[in-house]
């Protein structure tokens, strides 16, 4: 069973790339959603949930997080079939690891997503230990995208950094996996963005109200001065 963190980081991640990235019109990302990449596989998968016979366990490949580049995003969609989608495979692909998953994830998953998906990126963190490695697609291997002094990896297909954020979301405190983007600015959440907005707005209105007071206490010395004029004049007659 996944874990209340992994489920949360989904959402997390899928959150944080379409704040990046925009309304999806030129791209789709999934979360925990199965890809059909052959009808061998698609049958396979028909038969092992009808409970028919099956000669082994069918080729299940659903990965926590992916991103498909210059597509429509907006086009509902319950499953990602490869067919039906131009021959597009996912540009992208993250995997938050689990103690079931991590030889899957850490050694399987590199190859079969560079020889059979030719995935651009694939990503891999694991909570636990801490670890976040990235791979970016050379030839018909991977190669391991090097971290910067911060330990963060860049992702030409997001064009930003992914990097480990240790803090509170959703009233939960984990390291999550989070987006900065190429200036080094973290990437907020919708509700970070709308707490910035806030605060803003409370310092503008701060603002205003302190150059309102301003031009009043100048006002009522520019009066005061006036009226000091004008007792001169009248002694003076």
């Amino acid at each position: 069973m996944e874990s209340d963190w992994h489920v949360v980081s989904i959402t997390l991640l899928d959150e944080l790339v379409r704040n990046h990235l925009g309304a999806p019109k030129h791209y789709f990302c999934g979360g925990n959603m199965f890809i059909y990449y052959s009808v061998a596989q698609a049958k396979e998968v028909e038969e092992y949930v009808e409970a028919k016979t099956v000669a082994r366990k069918p080729r299940f490949k659903g990965p926590d997080f992916f991103l498909v580049r210059d597509v429509d995003g907006t086009k509902p969609r319950e499953s990602w079939v490869v067919w039906d989608e131009g021959g597009r495979y996912p540009d992208l692909v993250v995997e938050f690891i689990s103690t079931s998953t991590r030889k899957k994830d850490v050694d399987e998953n590199v190859k079969f997503y560079a020889r059979v998906f030719r995935v651009l990126e694939y990503f891999w963190f694991d909570r636990r230990t801490g670890e976040l490695a990235g791979y970016r697609l050379s030839g018909v291997s991977y190669t391991p995208i090097a971290p910067d002094a911060r330990g963060r990896l860049w992702s030409e297909v997001l064009g930003a950094y992914l990097g480990v954020w240790r803090g509170e979301y959703r009233g939960r405190r984990f390291p999550w996996l989070r987006l900065w983007d190429k200036q080094g600015r973290l990437v907020p959440t919708t509700a970070e963005r709308a707490e910035r907005e806030r605060t803003a707005r409370v310092r503008t209105e701060a603002q205003v109200q302190q150059e309102r007071a301003e031009r009043e206490r100048l006002q009522a010395e520019l009066e005061r001065l006036r009226e000091q004029l004008r007792q001169q004049e009248v002694n003076a007659e």
